[in-house]
């Protein structure tokens, strides 16, 4: 029923009627809610109060408003670690492994340690704790929560549910590789350790166990021609033009990946809270023997000289601060939703903060430590080939792990336990990261359709992981490592990083920094203070802003191997990061279009106002219309 004080006051009670509807379609009820006026000073925790300025629209007299509870139909997390080892294992992926140790003996050794902790602190945390605190508090989806924060930016829930299938349909196959050279590795001799392979080429040069042995511009590893001509069978493609057939061995690893996240997923929080116990603590057991094995080889040092010896007139570039800002950036991961989604089964008063700080540390630390992984077995390997170490050390990208890596384990003793336990890893790190991935969409799916999907979860699951697999069929063939490198670079790159700046723009301009607080101390029992505030508002859209300005000025060229993308599908990869963006816009066009009245009665739609303060404006515009029209 409709609370009895609601009846006092100046909304009539057809609109009462009608906000009835309209507000459960949002997550929201009057029946059995307690009211509080807009002149009560002090917002109760889980409030939506009023803290914008007059609305003309309005009668002056209090309104009551009612105050959001959780629900108790929502999924919640078994236990705090279950939640911890989720975001853990989303932020904590692939590209920690192998991005972090490149960009920073790239950008400077131990000296990009500064610009990429400056960038960690002003930057990457600050948003990284926003969007927790905003999926706790609102508990909802990327797609819904505009609703509660400002409904004209609701394309980028949309835009991030895009992207995010964009990185589906290339992670997955990664792994797929991975899973590949898991199965190839149980031989008392990896494949991947001598010329005498089917698929090997006269160019293929063994100096592992030799004496004497050129090394040339030429010359291909083992390794090398495993994963180019035997994995992934490139040659027979000539590049997007002509990807080739789809190798069945990569799609049956693939389908194997998307069984497992498909039960790992296909309840929610309480099936994938119980196997990121497995999936996020394997890799730092497997880290710390890789670790340990490596330091004890010889030229180990060198590598970790190399890794970790300052430059210091690299801080002085511009590229070097911009490098900094983006792997912070897609190491934490705000932006694609997956901390709103994670977060909003919470339960309300749990301590985001703490958990912002603790898994940011975390993240950077084991970035940190995988430096000394990859350089003490690049030092290795360049004490073998008797080179300098940025001579080996010129791989990057998937290939760091899938030849310089794999081609150093082979030669050493035990190497079917440390390669076996290596692409472990490797497999655990990229499922976390699917998982986070998919439950963003899957969160942001059916809090936006509960009519629909509420009780059909896992048919939705299987409908999106049929939909995931299909979408990665192309990136399977022949060329399928051509497709994977334009999707990482377009389905991801700029997109993210600009919907991430609208995210922090929209909730710390337009929904206010000051009802976000209080947000922040109706869940912790403080205010955040000055420095996160100032963060919020100015220097991490600052951050983001000047990602987005450097990348657009200066694009890198794009190249895989030897092949060059000819400009043609240059264009094809801005159109694909179009698709996922030009939702934001094309939302904002819908709602000032097809909201009743003028541009001046909707700028609820665009103001600080209450979730509740919106929909009664807006139902008086309507009502309004259907009197005048009567």
């Amino acid at each position: 029923m409709v609370p009895p004080s609601l009846y006092k006051s100046s909304v009539p009670l057809k609109l009462v009627s009608f906000l009835k509807l309209t507000c459960s379609d949002g997550g929201l009820s009057f029946d059995s809610l307690p009211t509080m006026t807009r002149q009560d000073s002090a917002a109760p925790a889980g409030s939506l109060s009023v803290q914008g300025p007059s609305n003309p629209g309005y009668n002056t007299n209090p309104v009551p408003v009612p105050v959001i509870t959780q629900t108790d139909t929502r999924d919640k997390w078994s236990k705090k670690m279950d939640f911890l080892l989720s975001v853990i294992g989303f932020a904590v992926d692939l590209g920690n492994v192998w991005r972090f140790p490149y960009i920073c003996y790239q950008n400077g050794g131990g000296a990009f340690l500064i610009p990429y902790i400056v960038m960690a602190i002003f930057g990457g945390v600050p948003l990284f704790y926003m969007e927790l605190a905003l999926g706790q508090f609102h508990r909802t989806g990327a797609i819904s929560i505009w609703k509660h924060i400002c409904p004209i930016f609701k394309g980028i829930g949309y835009a991030i549910c895009v992207i995010s299938l964009y990185v589906s349909f290339y992670y997955n196959t990664i792994i797929a590789w991975a899973l590949f050279y898991f199965y190839s590795s149980f031989a008392s001799v990896l494949p991947w350790t001598n010329c005498d392979n089917a698929w090997n080429t006269e160019n293929c040069t063994n100096y592992f166990l030799k004496d004497n042995v050129t090394w040339n511009n030429y010359s291909r590893s083992p390794a090398e021609e495993f994963y180019t001509r035997n994995v992934l069978e490139i040659h027979k493609s000539d590049g997007l033009s002509n990807v080739g057939g789809v190798r069945w061995q990569l799609m049956l690893c693939l389908f194997l990946i998307f069984t497992i996240v498909y039960f790992s997923l296909w309840k929610g929080v309480k099936t994938s809270g119980k196997v990121v116990w497995v999936t996020a603590t394997l890799p730092y057991v497997v880290l710390f023997i890789l670790l340990i094995r490596g330091a004890t080889l010889p030229g180990a040092w060198k590598g970790v000289v190399f890794y970790l010896q300052p430059k210091w007139e690299k801080l002085f570039e511009t590229s070097v601060w911009v490098d900094a800002a983006a792997q912070i950036f897609f190491s934490l991961g705000p932006g694609f939703g997956v901390l709103l989604a994670l977060s909003s089964y919470n339960p309300f008063t749990n301590n985001c903060y703490r958990d912002a700080i603790v898994t940011s540390l975390v993240n950077c630390l084991t970035s940190f430590m995988s430096g000394f992984v990859i350089f003490t077995m690049l030092g290795y390997m360049a004490e073998k080939r008797n080179v300098n170490v940025e001579d080996v050390a010129r791989d990057k990208g998937p290939s760091l792990l899938f030849i310089t890596y794999p081609e150093a384990i082979a030669n050493m003793t035990g190497s079917t336990f440390f390669a076996i336990i290596f692409f472990v890893m490797m497999i655990t790190l990229g499922l976390d990261s699917t998982f986070g991935g998919l439950e963003a969409i899957i969160t942001a799916v059916m809090d936006e359709y509960p009519e629909y999907l509420a009780h059909r979860r896992e048919l939705f699951v299987l409908g999106l992981v049929v939909v995931c697999f299909l979408g990665s069929l192309s990136t399977l063939t022949n060329g399928g490592a051509y497709v994977v490198k334009l999707l990482e670079e377009f389905g991801v790159g700029s997109s993210i990083i600009a919907v991430g700046f609208l995210e922090a723009i929209a909730v710390s301009w337009f929904y206010g920094i000051t009802r976000f607080s209080n947000d922040i101390k109706s869940m912790l029992g403080y205010y955040p203070g000055l420095f996160w505030k100032v963060c919020w508002v100015a220097i991490s859209p600052a951050f983001l802003a000047y990602i987005i300005v450097s990348s657009l000025l200066k694009p890198a060229p794009l190249q895989l191997f030897d092949y060059k993308y000819p400009d043609w599908s240059i264009t094809v990869g801005y159109i694909i990061g179009a698709s996922s963006f030009m939702w934001i816009p094309i939302y904002m066009v819908y709602k000032l279009v097809w909201t009743p009245g003028s541009l001046k009665q909707v700028r609820p739609l665009m103001q600080r106002f209450s979730t509740v303060e919106v929909y009664i404006h807006l139902s008086q515009i309507h009502l309004n219309s259907v009197f005048h029209n009567s």
